[in-house]
């Protein structure tokens, strides 16, 4: 659990009950991965013909390739941890002044392929948090230059004078519902 001077949580973490299951199962697939290699391996070796080396070199190869990648993937199951953060502890811990900058830039080329009014919704989106306003930079990079780019952050800018307010104003955190009604993230 991390702490700080005012003894108000950033963030905890707890580590997952699944830890020594998950241990457990890749050591029985890394076994049964090393007796398959072995396998293709001592095929090879004992191969009676050209085309049945060629088959168990493929097999070899090809199963050479999944084990790996299992072996990559695994190491993030080998100690699993649930994080928790508390947004809202942050600025009773931090002034605002000493928050970081916010950068953010959007890269767009074709408005076909990439309309902007996703563009758009991304620039609005960030500007809307709730976070410092002298703290977050948008820039917007449109490598073609498109008249059409141009003019929707033209008119989301005239929008943003009215929404931005409104959105800074109003926020109320919600409550997020499954499909029983149940709460899933509460509010806090």
């Amino acid at each position: 659990m991390s702490s700080n001077t005012h003894g108000l949580p950033l963030h905890t973490h707890k580590p997952s009950r699944r830890t020594t299951a998950n241990r457990i199962f890749v050591v029985l697939y890394g076994c049964a991965t090393l007796a398959l290699l072995s396998h293709h391996a001592l095929s090879l070796l004992n191969s009676t013909t050209l085309t049945s080396f060629f088959i168990t070199l493929t097999f070899l190869i090809s199963d050479s390739i999944l084990a790996f990648m299992f072996a990559t993937t695994q190491s993030f199951h080998m100690l699993s941890i649930y994080h928790k953060e508390f947004p809202k502890n942050l600025r009773r811990v931090v002034e605002e002044s000493d928050f970081p900058t916010l950068e953010v830039f959007i890269s767009t080329v074709d408005p076909h392929k990439e309309p902007p009014m996703n563009v758009v919704n991304t620039a609005l989106s960030i500007m809307a948090y709730d976070y410092p306003i002298q703290k977050v930079s948008v820039y917007v990079s449109d490598d073609r230059g498109s008249a059409l780019t141009l003019f929707a952050l033209m008119e989301a800018a005239k929008f943003a004078r009215h929404w931005l307010p409104f959105c800074k104003n109003n926020y109320k955190p919600y409550k997020l519902l499954d499909l029983n009604n149940k709460l899933v993230l509460p509010l806090e």
